[in-house]
């Protein structure tokens, strides 16, 4: 790993580039891409750090500040991002390990298991299946999982809390699709218990160990070595306005559908492992993006577009200014994860971004939505 933190007085820009030998990028194809990404933010106004991936190359590059006040600058080794919705692919592949590994058990289970079996006092719990939970096909409309609560929830009380919202609230249809953090915090639940862990330990051992992650963990388990970035608003005028950040209370709010920080480094390396048989095999990923529950191009954390050739998620965090996006060949070859942390709040906006630094890195293959 190459890391080149440039200091100067104008926003701090990085760039960290991972080399593999057998696909080295030259010198001045990475020169040119930094310099065009680099163009690309400034141009836009938003500021954070991008994993550009071409031709099975990973390069990072970094633009601005990750923390104006103090001078921390985006791509800094100590500031990990909120991944916010990028995170729930990974819940969805737990789910799927954990169908492999209680097949012929007591605990087996699949995608058409109602989810009685997990929450029997829930609301339309005999209707719902796991599979509809993995696609947003619940018919669960509750609202209110990312409104800050100001108070700091284990992971138990954070789903009793969803449980109960849901019983209170109205009903959609089950099987008519409604994106919900609700389905992936229920999830967790049943991650939990069928384990007898938490999702915070089993996050640690089937994901990073597994890849050997450095910077990647719940909200809670952040290191004092390092840091969250500050999210900030611009409408292209003057930058780092409105800042705001994601608070304890609200992270602790929804375990497993946004309480995962990392770097655009490690994301990318979370889902080469979601083919690669590190966290699942392809018939695995296969499997959990292709739910039969699925009324959209949407299913277990991820969007397929093009005849499956693109991977897709976006996310954002309530409050905040922060933009999450990745965009993938479905062979980890060419694309970005983008973690944004000045917006103007327009997820459009955001993914023009994504989308003019996809077009310079292979062209007409990509989706600009």
């Amino acid at each position: 790993m190459i890391t080149i933190i440039l200091a100067l007085s104008i926003p701090i820009m990085a760039i960290n580039t991972c080399l593999q030998p057998a696909h080295a990028a030259t010198d001045s194809s990475q020169t040119d891409m930094y310099t065009f990404v680099r163009n690309t933010l400034a141009k836009h106004h938003v500021r954070g750090s991008v994993e550009i991936i071409e031709d099975g190359v990973p390069q990072e590059i970094s633009y601005g500040y990750a923390w104006y006040g103090k001078k921390i600058g985006n791509g800094d080794p100590q500031v990990i991002y909120p991944s916010a919705s990028l995170q729930k692919v990974i819940t969805g592949a737990m789910i799927v390990q954990l169908i492999n590994e209680k097949s012929d058990t007591d605990q087996e289970f699949s995608q058409y298991t109602k989810i009685s079996r997990w929450y029997p006092t829930l609301k339309n719990a005999g209707n719902i299946t796991v599979g509809n939970l993995l696609t947003h096909t619940s018919g669960i409309i509750a609202t209110g999982t990312e409104i800050d609560r100001g108070y700091n929830y284990s992971e138990a009380n954070a789903i009793n809390w969803v449980v109960n919202n849901v019983n209170r609230s109205a009903s959609g249809k089950v099987g008519s699709y409604h994106y919900n953090n609700t389905n992936y915090i229920l999830l967790t639940g049943i991650i939990r218990q069928l384990t007898g862990k938490s999702y915070d330990a089993n996050l640690q051992s089937r994901v990073i160990d597994k890849l050997d992650l450095e910077n990647t963990c719940l909200y809670q388990d952040i290191p004092k070595a390092q840091t969250d970035p500050i999210s900030y608003y611009s409408n292209g005028s003057k930058n780092y306005q409105n800042s705001s950040y994601v608070k304890k209370s609200l992270a602790s709010q929804i375990p497993g559908a946004g309480n995962l920080f990392t770097t655009p480094e490690e994301y990318y390396k979370i889902q080469v492992g979601l083919t690669d048989g590190t966290i699942l095999d392809k018939s695995d990923f296969n499997y959990l993006t292709h739910l039969n529950s699925k009324v959209t191009n949407y299913s277990g954390g991820l969007y397929l577009k093009n005849d499956d050739n693109l991977k897709l998620a976006y996310g954002s965090l309530n409050g905040t200014h922060f933009g999450t996006w990745v965009q993938l060949t479905s062979d980890n070859q060419n694309g970005i994860v983008m973690f944004l942390n000045q917006t103007d709040d327009n997820e459009n906006d955001e993914k023009d971004v994504g989308y003019e630094i996809l077009q310079h890195i292979k062209a007409d293959t990509f989706t600009s939505r």
